[in-house]
Formats: C-alpha cells, structure tokens, sequence
C-alpha cells in the first residue's frame, strides 16, 4: 500500500497541469493517442481486478484499494467515464475488453494463480507503459511514468498477495 500512496502522491503531483501537452514538443495528436491509451488499458485492467474480485470475493480487501488506483490512474488519462463504467461491463459481459493488452480471461480457480495472473497484467501494463515513455512529452510522460511505477507497485503487492 505504501507504494499506491506513493504512486498516488505522484499522480497528484503530475496532473495538476504543469507545461501543458501541447507546449512540450508533442503534437495533441500523439498526447491524446496516448493519453487515450494510457486510459483504454487502465479500464481493462479494472475489468480484471472485477473478474477476480467476483471469482474470488476472499480477496477483495486486497484487491479493492488496488483496483481504485487503476480506477484513478483511468481518470487521470481522461478515462473517467470508460474507468467508472468498467466495473459494469466487466460484470455484464467478463469476456469483453478495453484493450487487446488488458483483456480479461478466465479467473484461475486457485486464488494464488489469480493473484498471480493479475499480478503479471499489472507488470506488463507497467512494462508497457515504461517503455512508451520517450513517444511522449514532459508532462504526459511524467503522469504515465508515476502510473507505470504503481503499477509495478500493484504487481509486487500482488505476488506478495500470492505468497
């Protein structure tokens, strides 16, 4: 948890407006792809953390605090709508996706592989992240590297979570 609060800090810190997109060298066009990918990827994220909260109700109070990060890190990238409703696709159909990369999938039975599953989607979503850091400007690119460290966070928590 010491990591969200962290990460959390962060992203408050990262969004308050700063240098603008659009003055930091990027054209809108590659800020708002990203920034509507950045957000895409969170709501399946969410929809994961809501197939294995439903699969695995046990786990909800590790899972909650964790999830509505992800639901944050959505808003933050103007995902506030897709994040908010997430929570009812994923129960109206578990199947779907926001994103080919976050797709859910079946819930594992045992509740360790669960945890484990969800932990390598954060990592990845992270890795992801990381990675796609320097097609962005300044501030863009400051939001998604504290949302990626969370994420990095969220799957330590989780393996722990697994152990």
């Amino acid at each position: 948890m010491l990591v969200g609060a962290a990460g959390a800090g962060l992203l408050v810190g990262c969004s308050t407006g700063g240098e603008g997109s659009e003055g930091a060298g990027g054209s809108p066009s590659v800020v708002e792809k990203a920034r509507a990918r950045v957000a895409k990827d969170s709501g399946g994220l969410v929809e994961r953390y809501d197939a294995v909260i439903a699969a695995h109700p046990a786990l909800a109070a590790l899972l909650t605090p964790l999830r509505a990060e992800v639901v944050r890190h959505a808003q933050a990238f103007g995902g506030g709508k897709g994040a908010a409703s997430a929570s009812a696709s994923a129960s109206a159909s578990p199947a779907g996706s926001a994103s080919p990369s976050a797709s859910p999938s079946p819930v594992p039975e045992d509740p360790k592989a669960a945890l484990a599953k969800l932990a390598a989607a954060e990592r990845a979503l992270a890795d992801k992240r990381a990675k796609a850091l320097s097609a962005v400007p300044g501030e863009v690119a400051r939001l998604m590297a504290s949302v990626a460290a969370a994420g990095a966070g969220h799957a330590y928590l989780l393996t722990e979570g697994a152990k």
